[in-house]
């Protein structure tokens, strides 16, 4: 290819940019924006044929405050302290609330922090030890490449157990412990204090479970509500509209019995005669596979077994087979909400039930992609890859020079996207879909982004409309459409 060439190669990149920038400005492109309280469905699902409607507790009924994660960290930190005999250095550490993002992978044998693709890939730029990233090239090293074999990943439900190296994080509770997990690395590097890091990950684990399974965390929160919760003042509207139209209501939650204050605080001190059932301590996603759990009713502190689930009753434990049993309700007719895709929905996958994913994430990423600058560099990107495609066949140095230009300012282009979502999006690496977004996407689910699920609008539940999937170019998968 001769200079005459390369300068044409040039111009075309030079006009495609100046196209772009011009699309920056027009009200078409501007307002080609995607609504954050929409409805995302992986397959189509019509209201009228729902009768029973089902709940998780924590982040679908109850939204908590920022200052949740801040407590979870202070105390489970301090557990390490007390209980562990961690360094008493660890209290200088405080919770840093944007550090991590839902959906990572934590290499126990490695102490790393990452994040993975749908095809097990490592996202390089991601993977941090501590707090800080680790270069590029020392990754490479480690793992021979980017990719991570299928029998080092996680089980189904995301555990590192039977020889899994990796973990992954899939709850919103999840962040403080990851954020800790890295603190608690990041004071041994500084200090050289030699550890072994499957030993810390699992004294890390215990302590984020003390918070929960000993009950420290919710009294915290029923000793200081307005702290903690955010009051959902449409909840009980909407509850009370489902109840109205005949629909049968359950809750099915991990949390322990102090949820009745918050309950009452979220819907009102009369919300026990809003659900059919109300089952506490569930252990899911045990709940869903343990035939040997049997339900008992919570009366002055004596747990006994029970043959029949009344209405205004709070119930404990059990398993999903028994509570099928006592209660029918099974099929497609049946759409049941929560917040982590693992322990909560796999239910349509085993079951039938339809289920509803909430994602508070989705909001905030479509919000920044909503914004110009957002939309402008992403346009950018879609065209200069578009470049890159059609000019790679010309194989002579001086044009090959001019791709490779090309390629190394997208990604710097990628990088820059990515730093708008903080370790890049829940749903995408640069340029595929990530490992919690191909787990979602598996479930024939519905996906809503407000921090309850009904809060789509009151009128929605009760009438006759339906979510159909439509297929977006970039963000989640799939937009639904209400009918």
């Amino acid at each position: 290819m001769n200079h005459l060439d390369v300068q044409r190669l040039r111009s075309y990149h030079g006009n495609t940019h100046d196209f772009v920038t011009l699309l920056r400005f027009d009200p078409c492109i501007s307002t080609n924006s995607v609504n954050p309280d929409t409805i995302f469905a992986n397959n189509e699902m019509s209201l009228q044929d729902i009768e029973i409607y089902g709940f998780d507790y924590d982040y679908t009924l109850a939204f908590y405050s920022s200052h949740l994660h801040t407590l979870i960290f202070n105390i489970a930190r301090d557990i390490l302290i007390t209980k562990h005999r961690y360094p008493e250095g660890l209290r200088k550490y405080e919770y840093i609330p944007n550090f991590a993002v839902r959906g990572l992978h934590y290499d126990v044998q490695k102490a790393l922090l990452m994040k993975i693709d749908a095809f097990h890939y490592i996202q390089l730029g991601t993977v941090y030890r501590g707090l800080h990233p680790v270069p590029d090239e020392e990754v490479i090293a480690m793992y021979e490449g980017c990719h991570v074999p299928l029998e080092n990943m996680s089980d189904f439900y995301g555990k590192s157990s039977h020889g899994h190296t990796m973990k992954q994080f899939m709850d919103i509770f999840s962040l403080p412990e990851m954020t800790l997990l890295s603190c608690v690395n990041d004071f041994f590097m500084k200090h050289n204090i030699d550890y072994e890091p499957v030993h810390l990950y699992k004294d890390v684990k215990e302590a984020i479970r003390d918070v929960h399974v000993k009950g420290i965390m919710y009294r915290a929160v029923e000793a200081d509500i307005d702290k903690y919760i955010c009051y959902g003042e449409q909840s009980q509207a909407v509850l009370n509209k489902l109840s109205e139209h005949g629909k049968k209501m359950f809750l099915i939650t991990n949390s322990p019995l102090t949820l009745c204050k918050g309950m009452s605080y979220i819907v009102g001190k009369d919300w026990r005669d809003l659900f059919d059932v109300v089952i506490v301590q569930a252990d899911k996603p045990s709940f869903f596979n343990d035939r040997r759990k049997y339900v008992c009713q919570c009366v002055a502190l004596l747990w006994d077994r029970i043959h029949r689930l009344e209405k205004g009753q709070i119930y404990k434990q059990g398993n999903l087979y028994e509570f099928l049993r006592l209660t029918s309700w099974r099929g497609s007719k049946v759409l049941y909400f929560g917040d982590h895709i693992y322990s909560d929905l796999d239910l349509t996958l085993k079951h039938g039930w339809r289920t509803g994913a909430i994602i508070p994430e989705l909001r905030k990423e479509i919000k920044i992609m909503n914004t110009e600058e957002y939309m402008h560099m992403m346009t950018w990107l879609q065209a200069l890859t578009g470049l890159i495609e059609h000019m790679q066949v010309h194989r002579d140095p001086a044009s090959s020079s001019v791709v490779q230009e090309w390629i190394r300012e997208r990604e710097v282009h990628r990088q820059r996207i990515s730093s708008m979502l903080s370790l890049g999006s829940l749903f995408r690496t640069y340029h595929n879909p990530t490992y919690f977004s191909r787990r979602l996407s598996q479930l024939p689910q519905q996906s809503f982004p407000r921090r309850t699920p009904l809060q789509q609008g009151v009128s929605l539940f009760g009438l006759r409309q339906s979510c159909c999937p439509e297929r977006l170019a970039t963000g989640p998968q799939n937009q639904s459409r209400i009918k």
